[in-house]
């Protein structure tokens, strides 16, 4: 067949598709962001892998640890001491940009050490006089919560360590009471506080939980909830600080994984850890409540099966009386909400977030001073903030209109505002709003006219906040800002050196681009071309994909990494895009985010096709026998489906991580997107990439770490079978004992980027033709 005729056949086909229909998801006509810098550069520096991956040239850094003080009087942060090793705590003035040095790296250093402490991070207490230091950490699972936790008093001077009968690196969550007289922390599954010490009386250790062990864990989570539903930290103090809320798991029953290291010993060593897959057994939850000077226990009764529901969130309901406890059924299908009264467990159901796949949990809930809380809902079709009543439950929204709040900074019930980041006008881009608390309507966009991304960190009265900016062409700034003029007080962080590195590559243009789907629907992609880009020639394409609900690829912010391999692979002269096809992060509203329900792998992949055929009609420079597709986890599975369920039409694919069978990943995902076994077992055979693994016709490059705790190595080793009883023939890279990132280990990184560039090179050849 001639070039000329399949491009014929491929036009006529995409004209038919275009008739048929996506029912019930909302097309938002919005506009996307403006280009923030599409400038060429030609005749720039080439960009090398090992500058890359092994070099800062280009890395933007960012700033330590920097927390506003509850009085007002200024910021903290780190910086290196003029006279001593390590760093000094300075504190500055918002509006006179006063320094002064708290506490200096002399006094973080230990009796009997020779260095200060290293901060990883750092926590005042409520009245400013206490410093909590987080230090010498370990990972637990994917995030550094382990560690060591110390101490400092401002009025004595003195650094006391927590938990000083405990094995190194092994305290966790750490917090202060509300009148920071005490400190409780977790060890060893079990809740601990102990009391401050004072001049040379040592403070009394109090162990609040006994029963904590490998599978009564108490104060914390275990794999599944601490990834899927981010519960780390499993405790709360009283307003008071009399009483102490906590959840307890018990994960007896749950089936447990097995995972082997055969390099760090002569003999192989097994790692084990509860982990359920589709359909197996959760761990039991519950949240009781506890004396902070011990005692029993008093469990909150809230009603349903504990290992067929996720009790998701809990705070105290603005009182010391009262807990508000969130609880999910496990199709997700239902978030209720209950009042519990802290007393004697008994639990009043508030309100209640009921669809037809799965329901938010929420987050960003303040109390206010009548006792009514703010919420988050998507029961308008987009998601805002409501003002719930108390008594009766019943929501006020505070904002309105056809277009979502990303997340909630911060309640001033004083002035009257609610601070919270949205952008309505393009779901590429992010700024800082406000809105009156009053429901009045009344809407405030504070971030300036600059394009890009913008994130914030408030000072208690949001007077002053700590600016992070970037766009596709700019690295990230951090400045302080006054508000809500947005005025520029002081600038933190400019990493000059990594934009001017940045500006001096060799760059073709980058633009933002929207195309639709065959239903109609507006996908948003962004396109980068190479180099030497010459409009009458053809190029080939890779496009990188996550398509993911927790992912979003295609937005107006340094892209990082990632950005500059993606900006070196147009150097080595291929076009570089990506598609955000609906059910990704993007936000576009809940019916966006809900259509792929029980279809994650089919309209996801879909959408990413009719965005390829969409582009090949726009752009004849794009070439159509030449189309690679890459992505990492969500988009590796990705990856696998465009290859499988369009093996004409995708050539060549690297996939990182992947899920191939949908059934070997966790409870919490996957049956919220997928459903529940075993009434949508036909779905997860439909929508698993392993099941269409014998269409391959193309190049696959599959890659994954043995230590994967999160997408086990065990999905790769299965689709490997698939492949080879249907006579595939594809390369396989197995990192050893690299988790889900494959980023430990010296030159990892700059391995894995190598091997995925050689390979494109030698399956989708380069340059124009």
């Amino acid at each position: 067949m001639s070039h000329i005729a399949s491009k014929h056949m491929r036009n006529t086909l995409y004209a038919g598709l275009a008739l048929l229909s996506l029912a019930g998801c909302s097309n938002i006509s919005a506009p996307p962001a403006s280009d923030s810098s599409s400038t060429t550069n030609r005749t720039g520096e080439a960009l090398t892998l090992p500058a890359l991956y092994t070099e800062s040239t280009y890395h933007a850094g960012g700033v330590p640890p920097t927390r506003w003080l509850s009085d007002g009087s200024g910021y903290t942060t780190l910086e290196p001491s003029a006279t001593s090793a390590g760093d000094d705590l300075v504190r500055y003035h918002p509006e006179t940009q006063a320094r002064d040095v708290l506490i200096t790296a002399a006094e973080l250093t230990p009796d009997g050490q020779d260095a200060p402490l290293s901060l990883a991070d750092y926590h005042w207490s409520s009245d400013g006089s206490k410093l909590l230091i987080f230090t010498n950490t370990k990972r637990s699972w994917r995030t550094h919560t382990l560690g060591d936790y110390w101490v400092f008093d401002l009025n004595s001077r003195e650094l006391q360590q927590l938990g000083a009968f405990a094995e190194p690196s092994t305290l966790q969550f750490a917090k202060f009471d509300p009148q920071a007289q005490r400190v409780a922390y977790v060890v060893n599954n079990n809740i601990y506080v102990e009391a401050l010490a004072s001049g040379t009386v040592s403070g009394k250790v109090t162990q609040l939980t006994h029963d904590g062990n490998d599978t009564i864990v108490n104060g914390t989570f275990d794999w599944v909830n601490e990834e899927e539903f981010f519960l780390r930290d499993g405790f709360r103090w009283s307003p008071d600080g009399e009483h102490i809320a906590y959840w307890q798991l018990d994960t007896e029953g749950t089936p447990v994984f097995t995972m082997i290291n055969n390099t760090d010993a002569l003999y192989p060593t097994l790692k084990t850890f509860p982990y359920p897959k589709v359909g197996e057994t959760n761990a039991a939850m519950r949240i009781g409540v506890m004396d902070a000077d011990g005692g029993d226990t008093t469990w909150m009764k809230v009603p349903g099966d504990p290992r067929q529901h996720y009790l998701v969130r809990m705070q105290w309901a603005g009182n010391s009386e009262q807990l508000l406890i969130q609880q999910l059924t496990r199709s997700q299908a239902i978030n209720k909400t209950f009042v519990a009264d802290a007393s004697n467990g008994a639990v009043n159901e508030l309100l209640r977030e009921t669809t037809e796949s799965w329901a938010e949990y929420v987050d960003d809930v303040q109390f206010l001073e009548n006792g009514d809380f703010t919420w988050l809902s998507e029961r308008s079709g987009y998601r805002h903030i409501y003002r719930v009543d108390r008594d009766s439950g019943r929501l006020n929204a505070i904002t309105r209109g056809n277009w979502d709040v990303v997340e909630v900074l911060q309640i001033n019930e004083q002035q009257g505002w609610v601070y919270f980041i949205a952008s309505p006008e393009t779901p590429l881009e992010r700024y800082l709003f406000r809105a009156s608390l009053d429901g009045s309507g009344k809407l405030e966009r504070l971030t300036p006219a600059q394009p890009g991304s913008h994130s914030y960190q408030l000072s208690a009265n949001a007077d002053y906040a700590v600016h992070t900016y970037s766009n596709v062409q700019q690295v990230p700034q951090v400045d302080m800002v006054s508000l809500p003029d947005h005025q520029q007080i002081r600038m933190i962080k400019d990493n000059a050196s990594a934009q001017q590195a940045f500006n001096a590559l060799a760059k073709g243009s980058f633009e933002f681009f929207r195309v639709p789907a065959r239903d109609g629907l507006q996908l948003d992609g962004f396109l980068m071309k190479p180099v030497d880009f010459d409009p009458t020639k053809e190029y080939p394409i890779v496009f990188y994909v996550y398509g993911e609900p927790w992912g979003q690829t295609v937005s107006n912010s340094w892209g990082g990494e990632r950005f500059l391999w993606h900006t070196y692979l147009t150097q080595q002269g291929y076009i570089v895009a990506s598609i955000d096809n609906r059910g990704t992060k993007s936000p576009r509203g809940f019916e966006w985010r809900r259509s792929i329900y029980k279809n994650l792998g089919v309209i996801t992949v879909r959408d990413q096709y009719d965005a390829l055929q969409a582009m090949l009609e726009r752009w004849s420079f794009i070439d159509e026998e030449r189309v690679g597709i890459w992505g990492h986890s969500g988009g590796g599975s990705q990856t696998l489906n465009a290859l499988f369920r369009y093996p004409e039409h995708y050539h060549v694919g690297l996939a990182l991580a992947p899920v191939p069978d949908l059934t070997l990943y966790d409870t919490i995902y996957q049956e919220r997107y997928s459903g529940l076994l075993p009434e949508s077992a036909e779905r997860y055979k439909e929508t698993s990439a392993i099941t269409h693994a014998e269409n391959l016709q193309g190049d696959l490059l599959l890659v994954h770490g043995t230590g994967d705790d999160n997408v086990h190595f065990q999905g790769s080793e299965r689709l490997v079978n698939e492949l080879i009883k249907h006579s595939k023939q594809f390369e396989f890279f197995a990192y050893p004992n690299r988790t889900h990132g494959i980023r430990e280990g010296e030159g990892t990184t700059l391995h894995l980027r190598t091997m995925m560039t050689e390979f494109l090179t030698e399956h989708l050849p380069t340059g124009a033709r």
